[in-house]
């Protein structure tokens, strides 16, 4: 194959139901060109060519460019403190199958080996169902990734874990699947700038408050992983309370001025088992308009409010340091977003230098919702499997 194969494959992923004559135009070549190059990828099984949907008008039947039937397809994995699902997508990022599960007991952390375990049995049942198309497995986690495929998940009690060990014997002798593995925040970020709400943005900032706070740059679509891999702990900067410990070793993380376990102390209740399933009850109880009128929810709406003004002054710091045009929230920050904005834009705008302030970057909720991460994890395999096909 040639890098124009290559490059008609990425045009392809990027752009679902593209025709021959736009792939041509993005590539910057003639269709007589691009005519060979569809054909040569239709004789390997990684394109084909269909009709497009009827549009009603007069003329010529269009066709597109479309993932071949046969062709090679990508696993994404999400593993939470909740539980874990896989998904097969194919080029062009569509799900073909979802499988996912919660772990067991609920009433404690899971250990790896018991995820490991049934992450593996899962694969081997999709293995069966596309025998010898799984070409390359993402993998989102919410901790930090060494660039040696090593994770610590501090809130889940996971440490120096190897993540390859979620990808399971191989069967037979095929090709040696792509492996790639990433913090849930940066994914989310990855998919977002993407697919999502940050399409277009030169520099966007993603924040994602679930177990705890993390996030990611990506600048111009490119994701700024850091030095280490670790970049995008935004969670950990010193935007809290100096008296509260972190899980992390240090006091005062903004997480945990923010997080499910914030709300708890502004409430007077010990700390949550489970703070994202605790922060969305809360965060609910204080928007339902039914509470408001019978005079109920009036602590969690305080409570909430406060939390919300912590997370956008902290907001307004990243944005002046970092000087994004764009920021998005995901997982409980979309919810306070939505619950709490005018706390959240009031205490943002405040926090903002004064040259910022007469158009500040727009705060919006993540598009991808709760299906961010796992969709940034097929995103990654996508791109590293990629140039390996062609």
């Amino acid at each position: 194959m040639t890098t124009r194969s290559n490059q008609l494959l990425g045009v392809v992923h990027a752009h679902p139901g593209v025709t021959r004559a736009d792939a041509a135009r993005l590539l910057g070549i003639g269709t007589g060109a691009t005519t060979e190059l569809v054909a040569r990828l239709s004789q390997a099984h990684l394109l084909a060519e269909v009709p497009a949907r009827p549009s009603g008008s007069r003329g010529r039947p269009t066709t597109v460019l479309v993932p071949h039937s046969e062709g090679p397809l990508v696993l994404a994995a999400e593993i939470t403190h909740e539980g874990w699902r896989l998904q097969v997508t194919e080029l062009g990022g569509a799900v073909l199958t979802t499988i996912a599960a919660g772990h067991a007991p609920a009433d404690r952390p899971p250990a790896w080996p018991e995820v490991v375990a049934a992450v593996h049995a899962a694969i081997g049942r999709l293995r069966e169902q596309y025998p010898g198309r799984l070409r390359a497995l993402g993998v989102s986690v919410p901790g930090t990734v060494s660039r040696s495929l090593r994770l610590d998940a501090t809130n889940v009690g996971w440490h120096d874990v190897d993540l390859t060990s979620l990808w399971p014997p191989a069967a037979d002798a095929g090709p040696t699947p792509v492996f790639v593995a990433g913090n849930d925040a940066s994914l989310a970020a990855a998919a977002e700038s993407a697919r999502g709400a940050a399409t277009g943005a030169r520099v966007a900032l993603h924040l994602l408050i679930a177990g705890g706070l993390g996030g990611a740059v990506v600048d111009q679509g490119r994701l700024l992983n850091g030095a280490s891999g670790f970049a995008g702990e935004f969670g950990h900067m010193p935007f809290g309370d100096p008296a509260i410990p972190c899980p992390c070793g240090a006091h005062g993380c903004w997480g945990t001025a923010v997080d499910g376990t914030a709300l708890a102390r502004h409430l007077g209740h010990r700390p949550p088992r489970d703070p994202v399933t605790y922060a969305r009850r809360v965060i609910a109880t204080a928007a339902d308009p039914d509470a408001r009128a019978g005079g109920d929810g009036g602590a969690e709406r305080v409570a909430v409010r406060a939390v919300a003004a912590t997370l956008g002054r902290g907001i307004a710091g990243l944005v002046n340091a970092l000087d994004a045009d764009l920021v998005t929230l995901g997982g409980v920050g979309a919810q306070l977003l939505a619950a709490a904005e005018r706390e959240i834009q009031t205490s943002y705008r405040a926090g903002l230098m004064e040259i910022r302030r007469s158009s500040p970057p727009p705060i919006v909720a993540a598009a991808l919702g709760a299906d961010g991460p796992i969709a940034g994890a097929a995103e990654e395999a996508w791109s590293s499997l990629l140039p390996r096909l062609a």
